[in-house]
């Protein structure tokens, strides 16, 4: 039986609900541990308008878009703010109607230094890095040289699974890469492509390694201007990304991760279909319908997507095409609620 190494996931990422009230407020996690998130990804569950992400290597006045392809936007008085356990958010600032009044919020939050970062040359482009090796998880700042071949540290210690990249002085899409097919092709965060194969302009057609990931000269990547990355690697327990076949049914795939999920984030690799997102947040119950996307600025919607969350991973639940259809290849990612067996040796349960 397989331990975690991670025995409390809250410690590394939470998921906060809210209700805006239209001035200022504090909201405080709820998990056992104290939370202070790094990266925070916030989308509004009740009105149409583009997701937000904020990190502390940029500080809480830079903000990115999804499903936009737009620049970072910089606000001299934000409307958000990373405090010890939560964040604050203030209507005020005006950005996307943040903490509007009586609209419903969904917040997915990770740790990585505290916003403590060091200078990483491993790469032929010396990177700004915060990481938490512990969890897997990195953020990665660095300036392009449009070089093909260009290869820049992620400070993991071990092959990320998955990087989500994106340019903040250029309107360019967010370039994903996973383990499908090697970690050699790419997926758009904001878009609904199906994975590229092998890419020389995107990741130089070559697998990240423990130190660094490469780079071909696509402007999404490395033109000379400043990007963004956030790098993950799958920690037992806590943590996983890989990929699984649709069979077309009701009694669809199940997926074992090594943990009870708290969130599940899936995208078919294989055609053209949604980013969808799961989570034990939204709804508190078997099966999971109530759905959100990144490539598309929507209010989460119920929709014809099921799975259940389960005690040592999740389950499909429809033959719907975005996320089972049958010979269909996903790739997802996920990160849990509880380790399905804690080094104490007590298996969780499933909701």
């Amino acid at each position: 039986m397989a331990y975690a190494t991670v025995n409390d996931p809250s410690a590394n990422f939470q998921i906060a609900l809210f209700t805006g009230n239209g001035g200022t407020q504090n909201i405080t996690n709820d998990g056992n541990a104290n939370l202070k998130g790094d990266l925070v990804s916030i989308k509004s569950r009740s009105s149409s308008n583009s997701g937000a992400w904020i990190d502390s290597t940029r500080g809480p006045t830079k903000w990115l878009e999804t499903p936009a392809n737009a620049n970072e936007q910089t606000f001299a008085n934000s409307n958000f703010g990373f405090l010890t356990d939560g964040f604050s958010v203030d209507y005020n600032g005006g950005y996307n109607n943040l903490n509007k009044n009586s609209d419903n919020y969904v917040v997915w939050q990770w740790k990585a230094n505290g916003g403590t970062t060091a200078s990483n040359s491993s790469g032929t482009i010396t990177s700004t890095v915060q990481a938490n090796t512990t969890a897997g998880f990195s953020i990665v700042s660095y300036t392009g040289n449009n070089t093909s071949g260009a290869t820049v540290g992620h400070g993991l210690g071990a092959v990320p699974d998955t990087i989500i990249l994106k340019a903040l002085t250029d309107s360019q899409n967010w370039f994903v890469n996973t383990p499908v097919g090697g970690g050699v092709g790419y997926m758009m965060l904001n878009q609904t492509d199906a994975d590229s194969g092998a890419n020389v302009s995107v990741w130089n057609s070559t697998t990240p390694t423990s130190t660094v990931f490469s780079l071909g000269n696509s402007g999404g990547v490395n033109d000379s201007i400043s990007y963004i990355a956030y790098c993950f690697k799958s920690i037992q327990g806590y943590s996983k990304m890989g990929s699984y076949k649709g069979n077309g049914s009701s009694d669809g795939a199940f997926v074992y991760t090594g943990f009870k999920p708290a969130f599940v984030l899936i995208k078919c690799t294989s055609a053209v279909k949604n980013w969808y997102i799961f989570d034990n947040k939204r709804p508190t119950y078997n099966v999971d319908n109530i759905l959100i996307t990144t490539n598309l600025p929507d209010a989460e919607v119920v929709g014809s997507e099921k799975i259940d969350l389960l005690s040592n991973g999740f389950k499909l639940r429809q033959d719907f095409s975005h996320t089972n259809a049958s010979g269909s290849t996903y790739f997802y990612m996920a990160f849990a609620e509880h380790p399905f067996v804690a080094t104490n040796g007590v298996p969780t349960t499933a909701r």
